[in-house]
């Protein structure tokens, strides 16, 4: 898992409410090994026609939005069923974080555990970016994870995130990494104790 410190960029809108993991990563894609590129396959039945080809009207498929790393979302993104391959299909397309007024609980876990920062912001706060976004889509906006601030032209948020869930995404660690980060202290207390 990469670090997360600092994100520049442009977010993508997406001022749905109730944005689902079948949505986010239609079940089809689910028998996918991990070592495939989900990022193909997000948003695939809203992203493509029944050809199977880009339709333009779809926000994440515009031009303006091919470098971004951030998405802007309605209230309860990645809610439904608990597939982390939804995250996986973010992460995989690039997607650092996420910024909503609320996530689905087990999407929220999953995204800690795969690196994209979900950031929970009031939802006046959201529908002011989102507002900014759609008069100005150009905006950079940027999230400094140490800080925990998220700015976008001269407003900045703060934001809420548990400090050991931080701690692991500053340091690109996930529950494994963390646990071997540990194995001196593990191996002292095994020795103290095997006597």
């Amino acid at each position: 898992m990469k670090a997360f410190q600092t994100v520049r960029s442009v977010a993508v809108p997406l001022p749905r409410a109730n944005v689902d993991t079948d949505q986010i990563l239609p079940m089809p894609f689910l028998q996918k090994p991990r070592s495939d590129n989900f990022g193909h396959y997000l948003f695939h039945a809203i992203r493509r026609n029944a050809q199977g080809e880009l339709r333009e009207d779809f926000v994440f498929n515009h031009l303006r939005y091919a470098q971004a790393r951030l998405v802007v979302a309605g209230p309860n993104f990645g809610c439904g069923s608990s597939r982390e391959h939804a995250v996986w299909a973010l992460a995989d397309a690039g997607f650092d974080g996420v910024i909503a007024p609320s996530f689905g609980d087990i999407f929220y876990g999953n995204c800690l555990k795969n690196g994209v920062l979900p950031i929970r912001l009031p939802g006046v706060q959201v529908e002011s970016l989102l507002q900014h976004l759609a008069d100005n889509p150009e905006t950079m906006i940027q999230v400094d994870l140490e800080e925990q601030t998220v700015q976008a032209a001269d407003t900045s948020y703060n934001f809420d995130i548990d400090p050991f869930a931080k701690h692991c995404l500053l340091n690109g660690l996930d529950q494994i990494d963390y646990t071997l980060s540990l194995l001196t202290a593990i191996e002292a207390y095994e020795e103290r104790t095997s006597s």
